[in-house]
């Protein structure tokens, strides 16, 4: 598999600036895979200690916080040889590890030479608690679900990923390209991006495989819940968690405590979310009263969405069948478009440093699906799951803020096109957003 990943290690590993690396990531996203595979390719030798296996390496950071010192003993211990530069040090499953993550900022100071990356599954969690955390001494990078291209990629269909990489201009593409890309979105809306079960379809073609091996990635996250160190809050967590579904099946999507137990209140439930979230396992959207800057200074506490890290854990979590692969566009619009709209959020996420936003007003109702921040400018975003593509939020959208809005966006199953200053996006071009907002305006500029 091809992880884009990859390349921001590289540009870690080459930076004048390098500190130890904290990946995180969900749990089963191939933290583990893209550190090894990084190693591998870029260094001479890769150490790799695991502290969840190997819990007698945690006694080396407990006596000591001398940096050559722990390595010796690492070494001695693993058989393993460290050289400065050239090798990368790997520790994984960190998160239940305080001493290890605090000796990051001895290996910052003391040791520079060294190259460390450090990985967990619930890491989110251990940075959340306060405690003694090597503030400004440490790199973060995020992992996230593979994209739709690096599944085209995986797939065997890098024609598909090159030519998509060769689009400039807001302007149509061919059939022949068009038709065998939305066949393969509707496969990955099937798979997700975790990497095994991408493995298990695009290497195996076996459904039933791909559909256990989501299924246990549930499971683990299930069973992660009772480390949340208040025993009280594992059947909160549960309970949220379970509810998902059927929060995203209405078509208003905000998030509801009632939704969770009956006479549930926030106060009583919002640690436990906090938990879900900190864990990376879901995404919280809150609602933003108005497209401005910085666009956390509009948002709405008490309303907010929440969705999966993944379309495919979703697909699977809802019970909904992959044979809705040859059911023409229902995988699209079936559950009320909350995996397409799942889709497009996993597809934003790593493009832009602001977590997106909603925005929606009660009285008439109407909604606008995302609110990005590129650069200084807010861009409304609509999801249509068809070919449909009336949008009347949109419209209101542009009515209310039109002064301050560059351009909207629309994910539909349409073709590429800019109409005015809507920008119609194909779902399985949401890689591109920001690439093809830059074009859009450029285009927009000259008129």
């Amino acid at each position: 598999m091809e992880r884009f990943i990859l390349n921001k290690l590289l540009d870690w590993k080459n930076s004048p600036y390098r500190k130890p690396l904290i990946l995180k990531g969900v749990r089963q996203v191939g933290k583990t895979w893209a550190l090894k595979e990084f190693g591998r390719r870029y260094y001479e030798n890769t150490a790799y200690f695991n502290f969840d296996e190997n819990e007698e390496y945690r006694q080396f950071f407990e006596t000591t916080k001398d940096v050559n010192r722990i390595l010796q003993n690492l070494m001695m211990v693993s058989g393993q040889k460290i050289l400065p530069e050239k090798t990368l040090i790997i520790f994984d499953e960190i998160q239940d590890c305080p001493n290890v993550i605090n000796s990051m900022k001895y290996f910052c100071e003391n040791g520079p030479q060294y190259h460390i990356a450090c990985a967990g599954s619930l890491l989110g969690i251990a940075l959340a608690k306060p405690s003694s955390f090597p503030v400004g001494k440490v790199n973060f990078m995020r992992i996230d679900p593979m994209t739709f291209t690096e599944f085209l990629l995986a797939n065997g269909d890098g024609n598909l990923a090159a030519y998509l990489d060769t689009v400039q201009k807001p302007e149509p593409l061919p059939d022949a390209f068009f038709n065998p890309l939305y066949e393969k979105l509707k496969m990955y809306y099937v798979t997700g991006g975790m990497p095994e079960s991408v493995l298990m379809w695009t290497q195996a073609r076996d459904v039933g495989a791909m559909q256990e091996v989501l299924s246990n990635i549930l499971d683990a996250y299930q069973r992660d819940f009772a480390k949340h160190p208040n025993v009280g809050e594992f059947p909160k967590i549960s309970m949220i968690w379970k509810s998902i579904p059927s929060q995203l099946a209405r078509e208003n999507k905000k998030f509801l405590y009632k939704a969770v137990k009956e006479g549930a209140r926030a106060r009583e439930y919002e640690d436990a979310l906090q938990w879900l979230v900190d864990a990376g396992l879901v995404h919280k959207i809150y609602r933003s009263s108005a497209p401005g800057l910085p666009i956390a200074a509009y948002d709405d506490l008490s309303a907010f969405k929440i969705y999966l890290a993944d379309v495919g854990l979703l697909r699977r979590f809802s019970l909904l069948s992959p044979t809705a692969f040859g059911e023409g566009n229902r995988l699209f619009t079936e559950f009320k478009g909350a995996l397409t709209e799942n889709y497009v959020l996993q597809s934003l996420i790593p493009q832009f440093e602001a977590v997106p936003r909603y925005w929606s007003q009660s009285n008439p109702p109407y909604e606008v699906d995302f609110l990005i921040q590129r650069d200084n400018d807010i861009f409304p975003i609509e999801t249509k799951a068809e070919d449909n593509t009336g949008s009347s939020s949109l419209k209101k959208f542009r009515e209310l803020f039109g002064e301050k809005i560059k351009l909207r966006l629309r994910f539909s199953l349409k073709n590429l096109k800019l109409d005015g200053d809507v920008l119609n996006i194909p779902l399985f071009m949401a890689d591109y957003t920001d690439r093809l907002i830059g074009a859009a305006l450029e285009q927009r500029s000259r008129f």
